[in-house]
């Protein structure tokens, strides 16, 4: 097993294992992930069992505290120097789950947060989520503004 950044080249990867792992409204698309690893390739953390990805974690990083629906949808937002690491997704395929295979991805998502000086991290999950992330530190801030696929996010924040 390795968690390494994307390239351009895993694309099909990446696009194949979100249409698996979240419902058609909610999986970004082939164009959203093209358009984010031009943008933000280094907030990528893939973990691959031999040349097969199971799971992965992306999102941009902003100096804006809340995630917001429309970064999901414009990669340009996306400052390299900004304060929150945003996460837009925790993909794992089902035939890995329950396996701590996501909690690694995440793990390595915050210590890359913290090496690069971030505030901390910010997601949105569903209700029966909030304890997972709670796991890790996050803390439950409410109701996100988020609609995303309208779906009921909660907004969660792990600050360093």
């Amino acid at each position: 097993m390795i968690i390494r950044k994307a390239t351009m080249e895993d694309l099909r990867d990446v696009t194949d294992v979100e249409a698996v792992c979240f419902s058609e409204a909610e999986a970004a698309k082939e164009k959203d992930f093209i358009d984010r690893l031009k943008h933000f390739p280094n907030h990528f953390w893939l973990l691959y069992d031999g040349d097969k990805l199971i799971s992965f974690v992306n999102g941009m990083t902003t100096n804006e505290r809340d995630l917001a629906d429309e970064m999901y949808s414009n990669a340009s937002l996306h400052d390299e120097n900004g304060d929150w690491q945003m996460i837009f997704g925790v993909n794992t395929i089902p035939k890995y789950r329950r396996k701590g295979y996501a909690g690694m991805v995440i793990k390595q998502a915050i210590e890359d947060a913290k090496a690069d000086g971030r505030k901390g991290l910010v997601l949105t999950c569903r209700d029966t989520k909030i304890h997972y992330y709670a796991k890790f530190g996050f803390e439950n801030e409410g109701v996100s503004k988020s609609d995303h696929a309208g779906v009921l996010w909660y907004q969660m924040r792990l600050t360093f």
